[in-house]
């Protein structure tokens, strides 16, 4: 998040206050910008929002030293299966919950957001809108859906390129040819679901009737890739479900 916002300009750096036990380059970025990287917790109180990305094993123990400090400045939760309503018991100001993909380092994320209170929902939407695709979501309880599906779906298509280019060795390209033709085809294919078609009409594009490309999304039928995919995001909605308790 903070790459993005520093590419973007969507965050004035002398506006933003980092705190985070370990010196990744993002924060040190942000410190040669003129960001403040760990100064006292006390410097919070000013804070217009704070985004809580923490691991959901540890949110309690921060949240008990922000939230005195902190008063009703809007949190953001990037966190997976923690809910709105444990949040608020614990921070006076608003809750917003954005489950956001790793694509925002680049400015090319998505992020799912929801938010029983529309100003804060404005404040963190000015928040990501720069750096992601931000999808509305209208009831807390799709959050775990969306957890499974978009944030953990990046992993899922790594998945599919790494297994792309295993295929093509198994068909005797070069091991380094056949892994930058899978990420050129990858990043190819994600360039055309910026146009207006829906997945279907573009995957008719590129399949001819009785040509190679059906023959290979048959054998991807029959070998259950919608299955496959289905069961990945049912297991990542059982285990957002089981952080949440």
């Amino acid at each position: 998040m903070v790459e993005g916002w520093l590419a973007s300009g969507a965050v004035d750096p002398r506006d933003l206050i980092i705190l985070t036990p370990s010196q990744k380059p993002a924060a040190e970025a942000a410190r040669a910008a003129g960001a403040r990287v760990n100064p006292p917790v006390e410097t919070l109180g000013g804070a217009r929002a704070v985004v809580l990305a923490v691991k959901p094993a540890r949110w309690r123990e921060v949240a008990a030293e922000l939230a005195p400090r902190i008063g009703d400045a809007s949190v953001i939760s990037v966190m997976a299966g923690v809910r709105g309503a444990d949040l608020a018991d614990v921070f006076a100001g608003p809750v917003v919950r954005v489950m956001p993909t790793t694509g925002v380092a680049v400015g090319k994320g998505a992020a799912g957001l929801w938010s029983a209170d529309a100003g804060a929902a404005a404040v963190a939407r000015s928040l990501f809108a720069p750096v992601a695709a931000v999808v509305d979501i209208p009831d807390e309880a799709m959050m775990d859906a969306v957890t499974a599906m978009a944030g953990s779906g990046p992993a899922y298509v790594f998945a599919f390129t790494r297994a792309l280019a295993q295929a093509g060795e198994a068909q005797g390209l070069p091991p380094a040819v056949a892994a930058d033709l899978a990420r050129a085809t990858v990043r190819s294919a994600a360039a055309g679901l910026e146009g207006a078609e829906d997945v279907q009409a573009l995957i008719a594009r590129v399949a001819s009737p009785g040509g190679t490309t059906e023959a290979g999304l048959a054998a991807l039928a029959e070998a259950g890739l919608d299955q496959a995919v289905k069961a990945a995001v049912a297991a990542a909605r059982r285990r957002a479900e089981a952080l949440s308790r």
